[in-house]
């Protein structure tokens, strides 16, 4: 027992030493390894699509066109008729493309019935004929014979289709042999399957040089990468569209199919090694579609084509119609013709423009990941999570950089999404077992920090650290600054007091402090006897201009019942004077910088910007207009009728240079029925005659101004002393009667003062 008891102190040593969390990342990443050699169907589109961003970020650039299309097009339908035409057309085709010197022709379509159009089966289709006109249709050869009689001629390859299933109830003569070599071992175990293939009439098969199957294989979200050069199909190896042309228009000489122990690496045709992955399909580098590939069939039809645009061409016959079903989708493109695919493969293979997967990219990529993911092991516990992201992004960075020129250089394709991804899954799992190991640390921290600090402070501090950090962000905010008019001389009666004047600040600060935070606001400091705040941060508020404003009001009403409470002491003390206060408030809108701010050594969450410096203008101008509230322009065009707004004054404040207009705040939406908030007075009244007396002035029709002045004599607002403001525009009136302004004028006054 002693002996046992030693040998597992020994084991939780290493284990400990070794560290629980390298335990974990290494169990974490035998799964991952696990899960790439299974490679389910969302692993594979996740590659497939990253594959596709490098071709849609640097498409095949073609150095040569081997190829050309004759297009079935929906013109040609629409004027020779639907598909399929008689065969006579298409070898009237077939002709005149040898005729033009094309060197090898290929049908990516494929005729599996007799055509009924021939002149025997029309004979029997019309009925009622005259027994010699039916014997004479009965004795032409068939349309298919006539076809037939080109093929022979011809080096034309018949298209052919796999099929998903087996096809009973048609018997057909043994396919052909393909002339094929192998070398290296048999092919069959890695090549794509049908079970059965749909043929051509046998009158064509027997007369074509060749026939090659043209399906074109679609991933699973339906985008064709990768076509195979050869399927095995009714149980023989047949060469796809491409390949079969290429062994006709080089001779006709045999295939070989090289395979070694990952699967199959490469074809050879008229001599040259074209390499595949490890089931022989070959990895598509497309190009954009061009249109000089294509030649309408109408067009052919009528010898309209050039000879010198067939000459030395391989030749491919299909389809762009939409009604014959044969577009597909590329990295580069949702609709492409078929067709197409087997043009550009053939560009992609005469020009040496290959893409490869090779057969080793699988262990390649499984290494990537052991290697990236045992770093991250490694490192995380000693250098930290900082660090090792630092460097796993460095890594990440190269990896990706590598695969790109691989990619570029190379023609290679090798995944390093997977392996980062694996690898980051293994960094996470680090970090977080790291973080409860923390967790734990930082709890007991709480527990004795509790007793000097206010738990609520600990919590901050410990939950979120990132508070503690420099910056900012630009949002649109409202801000409010107060003070207090005549502090100066409260200052002066308390200077042998301060405590009192200090109770009293405390006095007055609080309810203003309550009414902006019970509207949502945000206090950023005191100065003194100002106060500063903000809306719309650090959380959002969709209504900040209303609330600011709502808020504003409640304050005059918090400092109205302060002054009330302030008298009523005075009294009781002996009938003193009571240190009745009165605030102006300035507000602002628009864009501003919210963070923390200030030095590495100490900083504030705080708000800055031009629209900050406007509203402490604007609280500063209150006393010169005789306004309790005033807003900026953008403040009230947002409040609209939401508020009971009166125009002061288009203004330049000092510091800048775009004038404002300003407008003092009366009161809500209600104001004109709150008899509260005026001396008997019409509100309606009072605030339109402002507005004539703005406009005369304006105007420079000084006279009316002054006359619209008298008339509102003794009037009463609330939130604007009009024995302030409406004197202030007769002395301006008056002096510019003496001097009047330039002719330029634009009725704006510039302040020269905060």
């Amino acid at each position: 027992m002693s002996g046992a008891a030693a040998a597992k102190r020994r084991l939780l040593a290493l284990l400990r030493r070794f560290g629980f969390s390298r335990v974990l990342g290494l169990s974490l990443l035998l799964p991952l390894l696990a899960l790439r050699v299974w490679d389910p169907a969302p692993l594979e589109i996740l590659r497939l699509k990253i594959f596709d961003l490098y071709q849609i970020a640097q498409p095949r650039e073609p150095t040569m066109q081997p190829a050309i299309i004759v297009d079935i097009d929906e013109e040609s339908l629409a004027e020779i008729g639907q598909w399929p035409w008689p065969r006579t057309e298409v070898a009237r085709m077939v002709a005149q493309l040898r005729e033009a010197g094309a060197v090898a022709i290929a049908f990516d379509v494929v005729f599996a019935e007799p055509d009924r159009t021939s002149p025997a089966l029309y004979a029997e289709s019309l009925g009622g004929l005259e027994p010699e006109v039916a014997a004479a249709l009965r004795a032409l050869p068939s349309n298919d014979e006539v076809l037939a009689r080109e093929l022979a001629q011809t080096r034309l390859v018949l298209g052919q289709s796999g099929y998903h299933r087996n096809v009973t109830g048609k018997e057909s003569a043994p396919q052909p042999k393909v002339p094929l070599a192998t070398i290296g071992g048999d092919p069959r175990p890695y090549l794509f399957r049908f079970p059965a293939l749909v043929r051509n009439t046998p009158v064509l098969d027997e007369a074509a040089p060749g026939r090659a199957v043209f399906n074109l294989v679609p991933g699973s979200d339906g985008v064709v990468r990768r076509v195979p050069a050869f399927v095995v199909a009714a149980g023989e190896i047949v060469p796809s569209l491409t390949v079969e042309l290429l062994r006709l228009a080089t001779g006709g000489n045999a295939f070989a199919i090289k395979t070694n122990e990952a699967g199959i690496s490469a074809f050879v045709v008229g001599g040259v090694e074209v390499p595949t992955d490890r089931h022989g399909r070959l990895w598509m580098y497309y190009a954009k579609s061009r249109p000089e590939l294509y030649v309408s069939a109408r067009e052919l039809l009528a010898g309209s084509v050039p000879t010198e645009r067939l000459a030395g061409k391989l030749v491919l016959i299909g389809t762009s119609a939409a009604g014959l079903f044969d577009i597909k989708a590329t990295p580069l493109q949702d609709r492409v013709p078929g067709v197409e695919v087997h043009a550009q493969m053939l560009e992609m293979i005469l020009s040496g423009q290959l893409l490869l997967r090779p057969n080793y990219a699988l262990g390649a990529e499984l290494l990537m990941l052991a290697a990236v993911a045992l770093t991250m092991i490694a490192l995380v516990p000693v250098l930290g999570a900082a660090l090792t992201l630092l460097l796993g992004a460095l890594v990440a960075a190269a990896l990706w950089t590598a695969s790109w020129f691989l990619f570029t250089g190379e023609g290679l394709l090798i995944d390093v999404a997977y392996p980062l991804i694996g690898s980051f899954a293994v960094f996470t799992l680090l970090v977080f077992t790291n973080y409860l190991r923390e967790e734990g640390r930082r709890q007991r921290v709480r527990s004795a920090f509790r007793q000097y600090l206010s738990p609520t402070l600990v919590d901050q501090l410990a939950n979120e650290p990132d508070r503690l950090v420099l910056g900012g962000e630009s949002r649109e905010m409202t801000v409010l600054f107060s003070d207090v008019r005549g502090f100066t001389s409260i200052s002066e009666r308390l200077q042998d007091r301060p405590q009192e004047l200090t109770r009293l600040m405390n006095r007055l600060l609080t309810p203003l402090t309550a009414e902006i935070m019970e509207n949502n606001g945000t206090i950023d400091k005191y100065m003194g006897d100002a106060v500063m705040a903000f809306w719309n941060a650090p959380l959002p508020d969709a209504d900040h201009v209303f609330n600011a404003c709502k808020a504003a009001l409640a304050m005059l009403e918090a400092l109205e019942r302060l002054n009330e409470a302030l008298v009523q002491e005075a009294r009781e003390a002996g009938g003193g004077e009571a240190m009745c206060m009165n605030v102006g408030i300035g507000i602002n809108t628009g864009t501003c910088v919210v963070g923390n701010m200030g030095s590495e050594q100490r900083f504030d969450y705080s708000v800055l910007g031009d629209a900050v410096n406007l509203a402490s203008r604007l609280e500063g101008q209150c006393k010169t207009y005789g306004a309790s509230i005033i807003l900026g322009e953008a403040t009230a065009a947002v409040l609209g009728t939401e508020g009971v707004l009166v125009e002061l004054d288009m203004i330049r404040v000092k510091g800048k240079r775009e004038p404002q207009r300003i407008f003092a705040l009366l009161g809500g939406a209600a104001l004109p029925d709150a008899p509260a908030l005026m001396d008997g007075n019409d509100v309606r009244a009072t605030t339109g005659g402002i507005a004539e007396v703005l406009a005369a002035y304006r105007a420079q029709d000084w006279d009316r101004a002054l006359q619209m002045i008298d008339g509102l004599a003794g009037r009463r607002l609330a939130l604007l002393d009009l024995d302030v403001f409406l004197p202030m525009y007769r002395r301006r009136i008056e002096n510019f009667r003496r001097r009047p302004p330039p002719a330029d004028w634009d009725g704006v006054f510039t302040a020269e003062t905060k």
